[in-house]
């Protein structure tokens, strides 16, 4: 007689394990569930076996060959969708044309298949169920049977009013080949919902056969371990590889046990393990193949797969560990936890009680872990920046990458959706924007093509023609070899961490949807976007007053695609304007920091010689703007941020103010006199959009020249700030310079600390440690307040291993004092 082993479960509710690899892989006592079953049916006489794959099906065959290694015939049929148990069997169909048995490959069991054979050709059987009597059937399906065995009814997951048997389905079938042709082909069709219920209304000969012996249905990481815990006391008969010892202790092959480590059986060790003195190896414990446990730890009911390491004085107790793992010292994992494959985890890091890491992970160094870590570990790091997707032209970001990226992104998106896209004047932005909308079009997505345009416009355009993201590209500020690919979300704003996450999973996996031929996405030019954002802003302003007032300015625009749209703006707005630069070129798209400072002074000189009341500069994405007075002198971005809540207050607007940790304590001074209420968020640009977003938000900006008007649009955007700045001096007195000057001093101070990445977590777990009685802010860093208004801010960088270290006091002293003292500070706890 045949057997069907049925091994193309995913085991979801089994995952990290299982992420990587089908559920019948996964080992029991240092061998895969799949190798017991078929261990269980070559010693019930069956040598020809048919296994059904579906999941990773290319482990399973590379593991098993063709049986001969098991003294067996293994024969494989493999679904390229989901058929459900019965319509896996109709899958392997040209296998079976006499009465054939049926069993689970994920399962644990010793039941004599025999007896249940002989059984249905007692009863001379179409069907014949194996069943098995538990204590608790509820998360079962319950059969009801006659004294002669015959089916009467099926009761799936019943509740206790219907409780009227303890036996349940093991999923073990003996069937006629006739049985065959009830199941539909290519199609879904499950044994116990839709095939037997179907046999049993039309009369046909069902049976259940109570079993004796073992049977564990391995369904979530409890049972699994429990699993481990029978086979150890003897509860279920399968063959243990190893030698036995004393108190029940297997040992394989090159096991090396060091002098005063202590084994406490039942336990199984490996081939070529080495357990290190001081160690205490407790009950129920397995090691797999190559695994190494250094000095001073201790194991108890640990799980820990083959070839990983466990370091110096670790401690796992009820815990599960995937294969080639690394845990460095003193590491602690608490009951329930399960540690996906290639994981490293820091020294001293604890992981709390049923935390789940998934695969290929890392954990920094004197981590505390507790919420399970799905998403791809720091090694994907370098996809996304602070900002953007971002690294040298043609080497980092390549046509290649960028259009991966495109399609991990796409991939995140419904088909049809639409993105909306554009660029600078740059050739290498061209470049990469096309292999962009090449990926978003093959993983069906739409693209609405602005071509050259200014960031913002971009931004603009995802809601007005009711996008759902956008992608800019364009060279880096400051760094002409250098490129970044920027995404935003349906709002327009930069695209949330969780996105981030989505977009890279796919990209690490390369798990991209691949749209077939009615579904590619199509290319369009939206018109008019220019005229819609203009008239847009223009909305906001009062063109009467300001065109009353005609304000003398004069912009440098710095070669950017700001220059095909401000002008407009201020022409509307009535100011004579003196244009610097007011073209696009594509071998000048960014400025040096060198060209930067030249174009500064030459803008103060421009200033003071027309007499002009203000001087802008723009950047390259039009979403950052350098301010000078009538005086010629620039005027900082911390500065500049004070004075746009200042001439907002005095023109009786007022609200909520968001701004992120790491900018000056003057700005709650300023707020607080036209009754407004500062919003502290995190120092991240999406974090600061997300929050302008929030009811009664009427302003938003940063220390480094962004600013946001939530009314017109939740972006940083250098236009609208430029014309609202004019709106707002149109409706006060006095020049630009008696506003700056009337506005309170900031003394702040910053600067680098070096730090790897195994040192930042337990740099920032003992500054909260050390200043816990103190008042600390945690939103984004560790911000301790010291006498009055000084504060020190400690951040971690996202990307380098540095921390920021930021102050502000009363003086500049002051401030460097604090940054010279925290910075002992953080030595002292690297050295402790």
């Amino acid at each position: 007689m045949k057997a069907v082993i049925m091994a193309g479960g995913q085991g979801t509710r089994l995952r990290p394990l299982t992420s990587n690899q089908p559920k019948p892989m996964l080992p029991v006592v240092n061998k895969p569930m799949m190798e017991h079953i078929i261990e269980l049916l070559k010693r019930c006489g069956f040598r020809e076996m048919v296994v059904t794959l579906q999941f990773l099906p290319t482990l399973i065959t590379n593991y098993f060959g063709d049986g001969t290694d098991w003294g067996v015939s293994l024969e494989y049929t493999t679904e390229f969708a989901p058929l459900g148990t019965a319509g896996s069997v109709k899958n392997s169909a040209s296998f079976l044309d006499e009465t054939f048995l049926v069993i689970s490959g994920d399962a644990l069991t010793d039941i004599d298949l025999n007896q249940v054979v002989e059984f249905h050709r007692r009863r001379k059987a179409m069907v014949t169920i194996t069943l098995i009597r538990v204590e608790n059937p509820l998360e079962f399906g319950i059969v009801v049977t006659d004294a002669e065995g015959r089916i009467e009814r099926f009761l799936e997951k019943p509740n206790w009013g219907q409780v009227f048997s303890d036996t349940i389905n093991t999923g073990i079938h003996v069937l006629e080949p006739e049985v065959l042709e009830f199941i539909p082909e290519g199609q879904p069709y499950d044994f116990s919902k839709d095939l037997f219920p179907r046999l049993l209304e039309g009369g046909y000969p069902l049976y259940g056969y109570v079993a004796d012996g073992y049977w564990c249905d391995i369904g979530n990481f409890e049972q699994y371990v429990a699993a481990h815990r029978d086979v150890l006391d003897g509860k279920v008969k399968v063959e243990i590889p190893g030698f036995r010892m004393a108190e029940n202790v297997w040992v394989g092959e090159g096991v090396d046990i060091e002098p005063g480590a202590e084994i406490r059986g039942p336990t199984v060790l490996g081939d070529h393990c080495k357990v290190e003195s001081g160690t205490k190896v407790r009950e129920y414990t397995v090691l797999g193949h190559n695994v190494v446990v250094k000095k001073d730890s201790f194991l108890h009911r640990a799980i820990i797969y083959e070839n990983s390491y466990i370091g110096n004085g670790s401690h796992l107790r009820g815990c599960v560990v995937g294969k080639n793992c690394d845990l460095k010292a003193n590491v602690r994992l608490e009951e329930g936890v399960v540690v996906g494959d290639e994981c490293l985890i820091g020294e001293s890091v604890l992981v709390k009680h049923d935390v789940k890491i998934y695969p290929f992970k890392t954990v920094e160094t004197g981590a505390t872990v507790n919420t399970s870590i799905v998403w791809e570990s720091r090694g994907l790091r370098t996809l996304f920046g602070k900002r953007a997707v971002s690294g040298i032209v043609n080497v980092d970001v390549t046509p290649e990458m960028a259009l991966r990226l495109a399609m991990a992104y796409g991939s995140t998106l419904p088909v049809g959706s639409t993105v909306v896209t554009s660029r600078d004047a740059s050739r290498a932005a061209r470049t990469i924007k096309r292999a962009i909308i090449s990926g978003l079009n093959a993983a069906g997505v739409n693209v609405a093509d602005l071509e050259v345009s200014p960031a913002p416009v971009n931004r603009y355009a995802i809601r007005a023609e009711r996008a759902e993201g956008g992608v800019d590209v364009r060279i880096s500020a400051f760094d002409p070899q250098s490129i970044e690919i920027r995404l935003f979300d349906e709002e327009g704003i930069d695209i949330p961490e969780s996105k981030q996450r989505d977009i890279e999973k796919v990209f690490s996996q390369a798990s991209f949807r691949r749209a077939f031929m009615d579904e590619i996405g199509a290319i369009v030019f939206p018109p008019r976007v220019l005229e819609i954002y203009t008239r847009s802003l223009l909305d906001h302003l009062d063109l009467d007053r300001l065109r009353e007032r005609r304000f003398r300015v004069v912009v440098d625009y710095a070669y950017s695609s700001a220059s095909m749209i401000l002008p407009v703006i201020l022409g509307k707005m009535g100011c004579d304007v003196l244009s610097l630069n007011n073209f696009t070129d594509e071998k000048r798209v960014t400025l040096s920091q060198e060209d930067l400072n030249a174009s500064l002074r030459n803008l103060s000189r421009l200033v003071k010689s027309s007499e002009a009341e203000l001087g802008v500069l723009l950047d390259n994405a039009a979403e950052r703007l350098y301010l000078l007075d009538e005086m010629g002198r620039q005027i900082h971005p911390q500065v500049a941020l004070l004075l746009f809540i200042e001439l907002m207050g005095e023109a009786g607007v007022s609200g909520n103010i968001v701004v992120p940790v790491s900018v000056t304590s003057q700005v709650e001074k300023v707020a607080s006199r036209y009754g407004s209420k500062v919003v502290r968020t995190k120092v991240s640009r999406s974090e600061l959009m997300k929050a302008s977003l929030k009811d009664g938000v009427v302003f938003a900006g940063a220390g480094s020249g962004g600013f946001i008007f939530p009314s017109f649009i939740p972006t940083y955007d250098a236009m609208a700030s430029t014309a609202m700045l004019l709106d707002a001096l149109s409706r006060v007195e006095g020049p630009l310079s008696r506003h700056v000057n009337a506005l309170p001093p900031i003394h702040m101070l910053s600067t680098e600390y070096l730090a790897s990445w195994e040192q930042k977590g337990t740099i920032m777990r003992r500054l909260v440690e050390e200043y816990a009685q103190e008042r600390v802010d945690l939103e984004d860093g560790v911000k301790i307040y010291m006498d009055g208004s000084s504060w020190v801010l400690v951040l971690p960088d996202p990307d380098e291993p540095t921390l920021h270290i930021i102050s502000e006091a009363e003086s500049d002293s002051e401030a460097a004092r604090l940054i010279a003292e925290m910075t002992r500070k953080i030595n002292a706890l690297v050295s402790a």
